[in-house]
């Protein structure tokens, strides 16, 4: 975009308000009561395809406290296990409603990985390839989304709620695929009201998460429309002699962004039609209201949307629990029932959650061994993660640990078979393959997909 295009595009109106204006256009429809009507269409239709949501754990969780429990070890640490709607699955006491949906969760108890560096570890767990080297690897999503998106689509076929990019943003990143199958980012208003020690908002407020590429209510869509139709004559006229790559992306991200800010189908980030009673069940905070928000996107037919738990801008707000792990997790487990219970709760009364898989994971595990401070520190040889809902044969635990958590005894598996097994569940061959910048052949998820968690 030129120079002079892009001062205009800034005053007076600011690029951010630029890409938000059309929403005014498309408000009403927002408590239209639209979305459930969508969802029991999508339910149903035969050609329906299958979508994700990835629950993303920012710091590294600890398995012991949460999903893979040693009751009576002095690893164990302060929590009770309690059991499930699955006969014989136990998970945490600080989970209730995900324990009444224990038949929809395969809880992965034999992850073993390489990496104990935040950085390095979110990029080696969200793309399924060790970091270094010279190829620039998609994030799962972005390559999923590729497999199950339409790029005509009015919505972005990727969404990310509240991402917390600072350890390793290219683990966030479209790698060589380009920035057309990039995550839409819905931005979180992180100091809203006064939080509680969970990060729940203070009563009466709820947690305020914002994408761009919509305008608030009141901008003047007229004169949105005329900067839009001067940057198409500008575009227009640098393409005609720049056909190439990098000008054609761009021009492609932008038309998606347009696209969506003159569409219906905005309202559904709009949570604020949403019944208090709905919003509430969810928690108040950045994550319920995220879950909430993806239940919304996965209505519309979005294929990928992540929400992240973990806010680094609160001491006790993410799970790298070095000291006071137990009061900490606790903390983040309420978040985490609330909007995941009731995510799986809402998806299955709306006939979604088959077609919809989830997948629950962050960097790393934590330490069976408790620390001085009473924390757990980095542990990436023997820890959990937990599929969900379609292509998911639920109600089991694969894989085991030691008695003292610290090897895996049972079902080991690596990060790359995880991957499989998701792309596997939502239908998309795991050795489908993109090309690299260097010519090399990228499969979609380099591991082995695990046969008995597959329904």
């Amino acid at each position: 975009m030129s120079p002079m295009l892009l001062n205009m595009l800034r005053e007076p109106l600011h690029r951010r308000r630029f890409f938000r204006s059309a929403a005014a256009a498309v408000a009403g429809y927002s408590a239209c009561g639209w979305l459930p009507s969508l969802a029991r269409a999508l339910a149903t239709d035969s050609k329906r395809r299958r979508q994700c949501i990835l629950l993303w754990m920012n710091g590294g969780p600890s398995q012991l406290d949460t999903f893979d429990l040693k009751p009576g070890h002095a690893n164990g640490g302060e929590f009770h296990e309690i059991e499930t709607s699955a006969p014989g699955l136990r998970i945490s006491e600080h989970l209730p409603k995900l324990a009444a949906h224990g038949d929809r969760l395969a809880i992965l108890r034999g992850l073993s990985t390489k990496e104990g560096d935040h950085g390095r570890g979110t990029y080696l767990v969200r793309t399924g390839h060790q970091p270094g080297g010279p190829v620039s690897y998609p994030a799962i999503g972005a390559a999923l989304a590729k497999e199950l998106g339409n790029e005509e689509a009015e919505l972005p076929n990727y969404i990310s709620i509240a991402p917390y990019q600072a350890f390793n943003q290219m683990a966030y990143g479209p790698g060589f695929l380009g920035p057309k199958f990039a995550a839409a980012a819905v931005d979180a208003k992180r100091d809203y009201g006064t939080t509680g020690g969970d990060g729940s908002a203070s009563a009466g407020e709820y947690a305020d998460l914002r994408i761009d590429n919509l305008l608030p209510a009141g901008d003047a869509t007229q004169r949105v429309a005329s900067r839009v139709g001067l940057w198409e004559g500008f575009e227009g006229d640098f393409l005609r002699s720049h056909r190439t790559g990098t000008p054609i992306a761009h021009q492609t991200v932008y038309n998606r962004a347009l696209r969506m800010m003159r569409s219906p189908a905005a309202a559904a980030f709009d949570l604020s039609s949403e019944p208090a009673t709905v919003r509430d069940a969810y928690g108040r905070g950045v994550f319920g209201q995220g879950c909430l928000m993806a239940r919304r996107l996965i209505e519309h037919g979005v294929p990928f949307v992540e929400v992240s738990l973990g806010d680094f801008t609160r001491p006790t707000g993410n799970w790298d629990t070095h000291q006071s792990n137990f009061a900490t997790v606790k903390a983040l487990s309420a978040e985490l029932d609330a909007g995941w219970g009731t995510l799986i709760e809402e998806l299955k009364e709306r006939g979604l959650l088959d077609t919809t898989t989830i997948i629950w994971m962050g960097e790393f595990g934590r330490t069976p061994v408790i620390n001085a401070m009473g924390g757990r520190d980095h542990f990436p040889g023997a820890w959990t993660t937990v599929l969900a809902g379609g292509g998911v044969r639920g109600g089991q635990a694969h894989g085991r640990t030691s008695e003292d958590g610290t090897t895996v005894e049972d079902g080991k598996v690596a990060i790359g078979d995880v991957l499989a097994t998701l792309s596997r569940a939502l239908g998309v061959d795991p050795d489908q393959k993109n090309v690299s910048e260097q010519g090399r052949p990228i499969r979609v998820a380099e591991g082995v997909p695990i046969r008995e968690v597959l329904a």
